[in-house]
């Protein structure tokens, strides 16, 4: 895949960049190395201080840089904007709360352990490789890069092919906050050359977030180096909706759930499992919002949806709806791709869904809605459980027995009661199953990437 912006909204070719060769990957390996000899003895003052200047600078830029967003891979200029400041709040949240998230956990008594002091100290693994996708261009790397700096580590980033922009980007910011030279360091490679740098001995771990295969590639080559690693993967997050729920606000929370981003997020919601009891209602207000929505160019403040960002993913799309319907399924809204430039889907809901289809169990990366009838909360969680995908769920209900059942017996990193999925600085995050280990985002994500030493005294 070339490297390269092609605008979404247009299908046309942007700007082009030359891949790096093996003399500047090694460069810039280096340059990491040597950053973090440099950066793990300064204080978690200092840290903070050049954490908080990046984050003025995001926030000074975001208006050109949503924009920038918006060409790169056509998310709508509002959620492009929220995006970027969204990213300015993760880094003070980690200049704010590392030290506390890193400090010494002291034994409480330890004569238990013949010593006269015991404890456990986290200290920085060293340069860690972030393999990083297009769809959240800032937040995605971000929300690994900000807590990795503030425990003394430093990143490569080799992102997706289609957001060079933003990966050359984010390759200035930290150092333009006043963090050591090549404190991160974008590698403008292809997948293929993964596999050297991370077997690079400099390289200590990895993160990725993106899709499954890719997670089990670079997993694979990272349990062989034995380096730790944390994978998050897809997702085909179910949305339950039982009978005492509000309808009204969970059909409008629904639309939201499914079509941010212009439906392409792991942790969107993908299939509704509605009860029997309220399916009729709940379908035709979804289906009349979801119809409601204005598509079109995402620079528009007023447009709601905005093409898929790539034509083979605007393909790969089409393919399970059109599958789908020659398996029987129906259309309640949309349906079908959008004549004309650009790779525009019509927001789309599909019902009557039998196990024969291919979007029962495959991640819809756009916005296309599955609706389940369900006839109880055991074949909610039987529908809901049945993926290999594990990252979040919602459940609509104000039943409190129904709340903790379902909490208790959802296969997944999250449960989001009466709202949607969405991911802040102060929870932890990431999925089980099919959808990735380890966690990013509060105490749990700063401490993925540190060794935990145990250290005694006696």
């Amino acid at each position: 895949m070339a490297i390269a912006t092609i605008n979404p909204t247009t299908g046309m070719t942007e700007k082009e960049f030359d891949a790096h060769d093996a003399a500047e990957i090694d460069r810039r390996i280096g340059e990491a190395v040597t950053a973090h000899a440099a950066l793990r003895q300064t204080s978690f003052a200092q840290r903070a201080e050049w954490m908080r200047a990046a984050a003025d600078i995001l926030e000074r830029e975001a208006d050109d840089t949503a924009k920038m967003l918006v060409i790169e891979m056509g998310k709508p200029i509002a959620q492009a904007r929220a995006e970027v400041l969204k990213c300015a709040k993760n880094m003070r949240f980690y200049a704010d709360n590392a030290e506390q998230f890193l400090a010494d956990e002291p034994l409480s008594d330890p004569s238990r352990v013949a010593a006269s002091q015991a404890y456990a100290r986290y200290q920085p693994l060293g340069v860690v490789l972030a393999v990083m996708p297009w769809n959240y261009p800032l937040w995605q790397v971000i929300r690994f890069a900000a807590p990795a700096l503030m425990a003394g580590n430093t990143g490569l980033l080799k992102h997706a092919s289609n957001v060079p922009q933003s990966a050359l980007y984010l390759d200035t910011i930290f150092e333009r906050g006043g963090f050591p030279v090549g404190s991160f360091r974008a590698l403008l490679i292809g997948s293929r050359e993964v596999k050297a740098v991370l077997e690079d001995p400099r390289v200590k771990a990895v993160t990725l977030t993106g899709s499954e295969p890719a997670g089990r590639s670079v997993a694979s080559i990272a349990g062989e180096q034995i380096k730790k690693s944390v994978m998050e993967l897809g997702g085909s997050d179910p949305f339950i909706v039982m009978p005492s729920a509000d309808l009204e606000a969970a059909a409008t929370t629904a639309v939201k759930a499914r079509i941010s981003n212009n439906g392409q997020s792991c942790i969107a919601a993908k299939r509704f499992l509605v009860h029997t009891d309220v399916y009729d209602a709940f379908a035709k207000l979804f289906a009349e919002k979801m119809s409601a929505l204005v598509v079109g160019d995402p620079l528009e403040e007023k447009t709601d949806v905005g093409p898929v960002a790539t034509e083979s993913g605007r393909s790969d799309l089409a393919e399970l709806v059109d599958d789908a319907l020659a398996k029987g399924a129906k259309v309640l809204a949309g349906g079908g791709a959008i004549d004309g430039p650009g790779f525009f889907y019509q927001p789309t809901v599909l019902s009557e869904l039998t196990d024969d289809m291919r979007i029962i169990l495959e991640e819809a990366f756009g916005p296309v809605a599955s609706l389940y009838r369900v006839a109880s909360r055991e074949e909610a969680i039987r529908i809901a459980n049945q993926t290999t995908f594990g990252l979040s769920s919602a459940v609509w209900t104000t039943d409190v027995a129904e709340e903790s059942y379902f909490i208790t017996e959802l296969d997944a990193g999250a449960v989001f009661v009466n709202g949607m999925t969405v991911s802040y600085p102060e929870l932890p995050f990431g999925g089980i199953k099919a959808s990735g280990y380890g966690r990013e985002l509060a105490a749990a994500g700063i401490r993925e990437f540190c060794n935990l030493k145990t250290v005694w005294k006696g």
